[in-house]
Order: structure tokens, then sequence, then C-alpha cells
């Protein structure tokens, strides 16, 4: 799915991916080691995130300071933001420092920088609330995508987020045979690169109805999942657009039997749609 970001609401488009295009794609800041595009031509949208300033099991700020910085110039927010993606009640990564209730909390703007800061990465102190508005955005985004999945799955309406890792750089096996098959058929596949993949891992409860005795615990399944993001150009008001590939991992049995399942179901609306 694409969303862009910027008033007005984020509208969602029916494509899994950006067009392909011939530019030099867009990447994280700490990544980067190509120079940008120049100044005439629109910039595709890029990884908000420096993610070297994030725990790699929770993808979250590992340094959770609300203390101002020696040499900061504005005051940021301090205040939290709870997401809307269930957690385990105990045992998540992270403690206490991403919540102690029910939904993971983001980051405040403020904590966010700091965590910048202590990584070295010179950041625009008027940009940081941008930057945190974009990543809680995305990771919604994300967390909606992957309860398409879980909700036709026995139990997945209970689904929890475990842990979730930023793996930047490391392309999937998708993303790697795409970027193979657009050099073959440009027009039929995406030829740059996500600029940055996460893999998720959610819990999934399931009671079984053959059971009815309430003193045997239910049975819990762990899976993972691997969102591409992509940039696309900007839209016409000048906001950026992301593109999210959201997809169980081949883990397992059941992953590769949905994987088939949704595939042929959005073949099948393809051909309907021609």
């Amino acid at each position: 799915m694409k969303w862009n970001i910027g008033p007005p609401a984020p509208v969602p488009v029916d494509h899994p991916a950006p067009a392909s295009s011939s530019n030099i794609p867009a990447s994280c800041p700490m990544h980067q080691s190509t120079p940008p595009p120049p100044p005439d031509a629109p910039a595709p949208a890029a990884c908000p995130i420096k993610h070297d300033a994030l725990d790699p099991n929770t993808h979250m700020p590992a340094n959770l300071s609300l203390s101002r910085q020696p040499n900061q110039q504005l005051d940021l927010p301090v205040e939290r933001t709870a997401s809307t993606i269930p957690r385990p009640a105990s045992g998540s990564p992270g403690g206490e420092a991403y919540g102690t209730g029910n939904t993971w909390d983001y980051p405040s703007p403020q904590q966010f920088y700091n965590a910048l800061v202590r990584k070295g990465w010179e950041t625009p102190e008027d940009s940081v609330e941008v930057m945190v508005a974009i990543h809680n955005f995305l990771n919604e985004r994300a967390w909606d995508e992957v309860m398409k999945w879980e909700k036709r799955l026995p139990g997945g309406e209970n689904t929890q987020l475990v842990k979730f890792q930023g793996r930047p750089g490391e392309l999937s096996p998708k993303a790697r045979f795409h970027l193979w098959a657009g050099q073959l058929f440009p027009s039929k596949f995406n030829s740059e690169p996500p600029f940055d993949r996460h893999d998720w891992v959610v819990k999934r409860t399931v009671q079984s109805a053959s059971n009815s005795n309430p003193s045997v615990p239910p049975e819990t399944y762990d899976a993972r999942y691997v969102i591409d993001y992509y940039s696309a150009p900007p839209d016409e008001d000048g906001n950026p657009v992301f593109s999210l590939d959201v997809r169980p991992a081949l883990d397992s049995f059941e992953a590769v039997k949905q994987r088939v399942v949704v595939g042929v179901e959005e073949w099948w609306r393809g051909q309907e749609v021609d």
C-alpha cells in the first residue's frame, strides 16, 4: 500500500510499490553513499529515521532521556504518544521504557532527538517533530497491513506485537527478486530498492474450540512479518509518499499457504478488472 504524508489526510493508493524510475533511489541518511538528486528534480521520499540511534530489538530510541541537550535551542515536546499496537503485558523488549499499558508507546520528540545526538547525527531541531510523526504514522500503517493478514487466521484479531527490528540495507528475498526482474522487465517490476526493511514478530493466541477445559492454557503462535519500505516522488503538494510491502515471512507452512492464497486472490481480482 502507498501513502503520502502531509495535509490533507493521507490517501491510500492500491499498489504495493512505486513505479519504476531510472533515478537513483532515495536511501536512509546514514546509508547514503550517492549524492542527492539535483535541486531541479523532485527528490523521492527518503527514510526519515536514522537507525543507528535506535534499539535493534525494538526499533525505538535506545536513549529515552527527557533532558535537553546542552546546546539545544528549541523546546521539544516531552509528552509521549500511545500507539494502537498491542503488546504483551510482560516480557516485551525495553520493559517499562516503552510503556506500561497494553499498547506500545512512541518516544517523545525530545527523547528521539537525544537518541540521535548521542549517536552523533546532526539533526535540525525543527525537523524532529516531523520525523517522529512520520515514524509513528508508518508504524501504524504497517500494523494495519499486518492485521489484514492476521485476521484471516484463528485468533488473529487478538494478535500482539512482541518485537520489531530495523534491518536497513539488508534486502529481503522478494525485494531482491523485484530488483532482478526490474532489470529485465522495467515496465512491470519495480527497479528501485526499498530504502528500509523491518522484521516484526507477533504473537497470536488461539483457544481451541474442541477444548472446553478452562484450566488448559490456549496455544500461542509466533509469526514474523517482513516490511519493505519504498519511496515515491512527492505528490502535487510536495508531500513525501511512501509505499509499504507487508507480508508474512516464509518461516512456516501456514505462512507459505497464506502467501499463495492471497496471491491468487489478488491475481483473480486483477483479472476481473481487466
